[in-house]
């Protein structure tokens, strides 16, 4: 039998100081490793064509086509890794070295690669890559990431993180996440108070977390975290107010009440922790702490139940979604919150694609929210809503009121911030537009990747390329499949003259998605001034990929 004899770049990869990781916290290390791996590096080692040949515990080796794909993996994968050790302590960071070589190899009848390539016999010159942000690399005697020093965080700062969920049944996990939701709503009104968004928070459902690596990750002073068991018409809750700088405890009490007290026992948990931190609330803020609740229990379960289901993002969770909310506002038809989450379903509808008629979800969308903000005119989700109906029907001016209406409601609202983000980018006022998204980014650190395609579109649009190519493919290390990532990355290239960049770029758009289409884009994308998109096809032009 012949040997399956060739040459090819291989890459090896291991975590630093593994071991030391391991014995002080092996199932924390296990977990993040396993999640790196599914968010991370997986999705970037396909991305660059490569194949995992094998898997050594807490390293791989890899096998590329070329060398040229495998650098471009590994800067990826550690510029990601920068990015996801910000803030966190030295001694607790997950490092990767990584290695690549050329040389032949014999690949084996089950996929294994062996010979001169895979083991090296022989010393070999080395050179080192210094790996800064996104893809700037230069050749240097020993490698160097630098991830940005966390900054003391703000006295007057929190986080919520989920509330465990001890009725002993897993489906009543909507019950405590939502308990913990209206708590972080209810405090994140206060503009004296810095309020981590819920989905940073909620990185942590599940997870045995010490107090202080919470704090430090998010940025926060104070953590306030707790439990709910549900059985019955009886419900207990604890909650627990720690300081995340040394630990110690400032406020703890259970509660045990009737479902029917639920809503008096979240507001006395907020007036609690206000009383902790010593915050001098104004006439205002006291105002915003009592918000119309529902009559209805039955209905504020459906709200919680409609909206645990519509934060998963998927088009059948958001259909189930739906009908929950529907129910919700049929059993009071005055309850502001429901109809607002209810609107939103139908703009991941619009925005998605997902209905037979997106014009027609965008209708409802506005209708909806219109609806909930004449019921309650201090609901952020309400007008956060209808800044997104009034974007994606063109009226910028109005969305743009909207979001900020929003955000004066709740200054803590981070999507309220992207929101404004977003319309501000739309309207041409991109300088503005990234001061939105960086704040929004402060509130909520474990921020979606899509922030980072807005980002780069503002950037683009200020004709700062290199700077967007940077947030581009930190994009594409977090998301494997985007394609309208890869279009704008396109032309970027095309407008910096990295054309041979660009047109791979570009060819990778098309087998991400062989239905991509400007002429789609340029339709539905709510520019107020149409030569902001036509800046892109300029770059697609330069490249020469499109006419």
């Amino acid at each position: 039998m012949s040997e399956n004899r060739k040459l090819a770049a291989i890459l090896a990869a291991d975590v630093v100081g593994y071991s030391r990781l391991a014995s002080a916290d092996e199932d924390r290390t296990l977990a993040r490793l396993r999640a790196l791996r599914s968010d991370l590096i997986d999705p970037t080692i396909a991305v660059h064509n490569g194949r995992v040949i094998k898997r050594t515990g807490d390293g791989a080796l890899v096998e590329f086509r070329s060398v040229v794909d495998a650098v471009r993996c590994a800067v990826e994968v550690q510029n990601g890794m920068a990015e996801r050790n910000a803030g966190v302590p030295q001694d607790r960071r997950i490092e990767f070295r990584i290695g690549i070589h050329l040389g032949d190899v014999v690949e084996e009848s089950d996929g294994d690669l062996m010979g001169d390539g895979v083991n090296i016999a022989e010393p070999i010159r080395v050179y080192s890559l210094q790996v800064g942000a996104g893809t700037k690399a230069a050749v240097t005697s020993q490698t160097a990431i630098s991830p940005p020093a966390a900054a003391a965080p703000p006295k007057l700062s929190i986080a919520v993180l989920p509330f465990a969920n001890m009725s002993g049944d897993a489906e009543q996990d909507y019950f405590a996440d939502g308990i913990s939701e209206d708590i972080i709503t209810a405090l994140s009104k206060l503009s004296q108070l810095f309020v981590i968004a819920r989905n940073s928070s909620f990185t942590f459902k599940g997870q045995n977390v010490h107090v202080q690596d919470v704090g430090t990750k998010l940025g926060v002073r104070h953590v306030l975290e707790g439990s709910v068991r549900k059985s019955g018409n009886r419900v207990r809750i604890t909650a627990q107010l720690i300081d995340a700088t040394t630990g110690g405890h400032l406020w703890a009490e259970r509660f045990d009440r009737d479902l029917t007290d639920i809503f008096a026992v979240q507001d006395d948990v907020t007036q609690q922790i206000v009383g902790a931190l010593a915050l001098n609330l104004t006439e205002s803020d006291r105002q915003r702490l009592a918000p119309e609740h529902p009559r209805n229990t039955e209905a504020y379960d459906c709200l919680l139940r409609g909206r645990e289901l519509w934060h998963r993002l998927t088009k059948e969770t958001n259909v189930a979604a739906r009908a929950l909310l529907q129910r919700a506002v049929e059993l009071d038809p005055k309850f502001a919150s429901a109809y607002a989450f209810l609107a939103l379903t139908h703009g991941l509808d619009y925005l998605n694609r997902w209905s037979a008629s997106p014009p027609e979800s965008m209708a409802q969308a506005e209708e909806v929210a219109t609806r909930a903000v004449t019921l309650d005119d201090s609901d952020p989700w309400a007008h956060w809503a209808l800044a997104m109906a009034k974007l994606y029907t063109r009226r910028h001016d109005g969305a743009i009121d909207e979001a900020e209406r929003a955000i004066a409601l709740n200054p803590n609202f981070a999507e309220g911030h992207f929101s404004l983000g977003e319309a501000l980018y739309y309207s041409g006022r991109s300088e503005e537009a990234l001061e939105s998204f960086a704040r929004g980014k402060t509130l909520n650190p474990y921020f979606p990747d899509v922030l980072l395609h807005f980002q780069a579109l503002a950037l683009f649009q200020l004709g700062r390329y290199d700077e967007a190519v940077d947030l581009l493919l930190q994009r594409l290390a977090r998301n494997a499949v985007t394609d309208v990532s890869r279009a704008l990355l396109a032309a970027s290239y095309g407008h910096l003259g990295r054309l041979e960049e660009a047109r791979a770029a570009w060819q990778e758009v098309l087998r991400v998605n062989p239905d991509f289409s400007l002429e789609y884009r340029r339709k539905v994308l709510p520019y107020k001034n149409p030569a902001d998109f036509e800046l892109m096809v300029d770059g697609l032009r330069k490249a020469g990929v499109v006419q």
